[in-house]
Formats: structure tokens, C-alpha cells, sequence
């Protein structure tokens, strides 16, 4: 089930949560989403690392989008419902790459998994998977 195209999903529409978190959607359909973290220091820990938090929230916000577009022309959205990501590698600075895409689309539920990889030499530094309720839009 592919849903209609959400308009422009940069980061001057953006919440200011994720603005802060530097998601940048690039491509969003119920099929697939691609976005871009633009990761540094205002992501850091205090141990100079891009924080956990940062994946976690573009899983979660990947695979909503995506699952969401899914659904949206039989008006409904979609709400994550378990959340689990993995993180694999320490990231300092850089541009990361996150592409989710949908594992299965049921009537009532969905699980997107996401990848989260370094755009210079493809490794990944975090992977999650998204468990999602397909709701009613609210009116």
C-alpha cells in the first residue's frame, strides 16, 4: 500500500524536536523513507558521541512517516508501539543515512525496520525495528 507523498519534510517544517535531533527527510512514501542526520556536537553526549537518543528518535520517526503514508489514504496514521534499536558504533561527526522500510503491512498493525549507516563508507552505526498500531485519523 503506497499513500500519497507528504510535501516539503525538511527541517524548517520540522518540529523543534526534530530539528534538534537533525532528521532531514529526503524521500517518504508507505513504502520507504530516507532522510539524513547532518551529526555533531549539538547531538553529542558528554563523552563527544552522537547520542542514542538520536537514533532512537529517527527510527522512530522513519518508520512512522513511512507507515503513516501507508495508511493514510484509508484515513488513518500510524503510532509506534515498541521501539528497539540497536546501537552498533560509536559516531562523532558526519553525515548518517537512515533508510526504513516495511518488514510487514496488516490491517490493524505494521514493523518497519530502520538502518542507520555513515554516508562515507556505508557502516552502519545503529539498526531498529518499529511495531506500529494503524489508527484513525483525528478529526
Amino acid at each position: 500500500m503506497t499513500g500519497p507523498k507528504l510535501p516539503d519534510l525538511g527541517l524548517d517544517t520540522a518540529p523543534p524536536f526534530l530539528r534538534a535531533a537533525g532528521l532531514h527527510v529526503e524521500e517518504a512514501t508507505g513504502e520507504r523513507v530516507t532522510a539524513t542526520i547532518a551529526a555533531g556536537p549539538d547531538q553529542h553526549t558528554p563523552w563527544g558521541v552522537v547520542h542514542g537518543g538520536v537514533y532512537t528518535t529517527a527510527v522512530e520517526s522513519a518508520c512512522s512517516i513511512g507507515a503513516s503514508l501507508a495508511v493514510l489514504q484509508g484515513g488513518e496514521y500510524a503510532v509506534g508501539l515498541a521501539n528497539h534499536t540497536d546501537f552498533l558504533r560509536p559516531h562523532v561527526e558526519g553525515d548518517l543515512r537512515v533508510t526504513a522500510t516495511p518488514v510487514q503491512q496488516g490491517r490493524t498493525q505494521q514493523l518497519w525496520q530502520c538502518d542507520i549507516a555513515r554516508a562515507d563508507d556505508g557502516k552502519l552505526v545503529a539498526r531498529g525495528q518499529l511495531r506500529l498500531q494503524n489508527v484513525p485519523l483525528r478529526p
